[in-house]
C-alpha cells in the first residue's frame, strides 16, 4: 500500500499549495538543518530536532521526499544506511524560511513576555 499524505495538498490558491508543503511543525526545521547541501542520516536530523518525536519526523521527512523538497539515498549495505539531502525545489524554499527566521528574531520578545508564564502552570 502506498504512503498518502494525511491532508491533500492545496492546489486552488499558490499561498495554500505552498504553506501545505512546509505546513508541519518540524517540515521548515527540517529544510533549515539540510541546508549546508549536505547529506544527512536520519538519526543526525533526529539528533538536531529532539523535541520532535522520531516517528513524526520520520513521516514528514518521507512526505518532503514525496514532494520533491528533499531526495533519500539509500545504500545497499548491511546494515542499510540512508540519507537525506535537499533538492533544488527545496532550496528555493530556503528564502521563505530565512524570512520566518528573520521576523521570529524581530518579534521574539514581544511573545516571550507574552508566553512565558505557560510553562509554569
Amino acid at each position: 500500500m502506498a504512503y498518502e499524505k494525511k491532508i491533500p495538498v492545496d492546489l486552488d490558491c499558490p499561498l495554500r499549495l505552498t504553506i501545505s508543503l512546509i505546513e508541519s511543525k518540524w517540515k521548515s526545521c527540517i529544510l533549515d538543518e539540510l541546508r549546508s547541501g549536505e547529506p544527512m542520516r536520519p538519526n543526525e536530523i533526529h539528533k538536531r530536532l529532539p523535541e520532535a518525536a522520531p516517528r513524526v519526523l520520520d513521516i514528514q521527512l518521507k512526505e518532503m521526499v514525496g514532494d520533491g523538497l528533499i531526495s533519500k539515498t539509500i545504500y545497499p549495505e548491511l546494515p542499510p544506511r540512508s540519507e537525506y539531502k535537499i533538492t533544488e525545489l527545496g532550496e528555493s524554499l530556503l528564502p521563505i524560511i530565512d524570512m520566518m527566521l528573520k521576523w521570529g528574531q524581530e518579534h521574539h520578545q514581544l511573545f516571550k513576555d507574552k508566553y512565558s508564564g505557560q510553562n509554569s502552570r
